[in-house]
């Protein structure tokens, strides 16, 4: 019986696909991205954009998109969206990153709800991410969840057509259909 070998980050760089990610020590495609999956991520970059101007603007963060992150041997994802507050990310890096983020946000696409909803926040609850969020364009949700004593505590549901200043980005209000891209 042969072993199961594990692949690892230098296995993923080795890879001629650029859609691929390392999850738990597999190569695996990266869904195809519709178009809500693609104007929630953009308009969300957009929407956090004055937090990556800089200190003086309530800034102080490296946003990145589609950026992968390896946490571990066995493990890098590509996350829609992640950021880094500067003061524990002074300069963007060069090449794959392995500080984790202080914030991550995934956009759920149905079919792939596994390594978003109980994957990923595994992976980023053992790294002590701060900040997870995931947006499902199709049903217009957005959940926020912050680690809270070492488990994932949800902060905040807007649906619809909410609002609401959610940690760690409320010096803005965020407007769900401005996420979204209207109804």
């Amino acid at each position: 019986m042969e072993a199961l070998k594990l692949k690892t980050l230098d296995d993923l760089l080795l890879s001629p696909d650029e859609r691929v990610e390392l999850i738990g020590g597999d190569i695996v495609r990266r869904p195809m991205a519709r178009f809500a999956h693609g104007r929630a991520q953009n308009r969300t970059a957009l929407t956090l954009g004055p937090f990556d101007e800089g200190e003086g603007n309530g800034g102080g963060w490296w946003f990145a998109t589609e950026v992968s992150v390896a946490y571990e041997i066995h493990e890098c994802p590509s996350h829609d969206l992640a950021g880094w507050r500067r003061e524990r990310l002074p300069r963007p890096p060069e090449g794959v990153i392995d500080l984790p983020p202080d914030w991550v946000c995934e956009i759920v696409s149905p079919g792939h709800e596994k390594k978003d909803t109980l994957v990923l926040p595994l992976l980023l609850k053992r790294h002590c991410v701060p900040d997870y969020w995931l947006i499902w364009p199709e049903v217009r949700r957005l959940v926020a969840y912050r680690l809270s004593d070492g488990d994932w505590c949800a902060i905040a549901t807007l649906e619809g057509s909410g609002r609401a200043r959610i940690p760690p980005f409320e010096a803005i209000e965020l407007d769900l259909d401005a996420l979204l891209g209207g109804g």
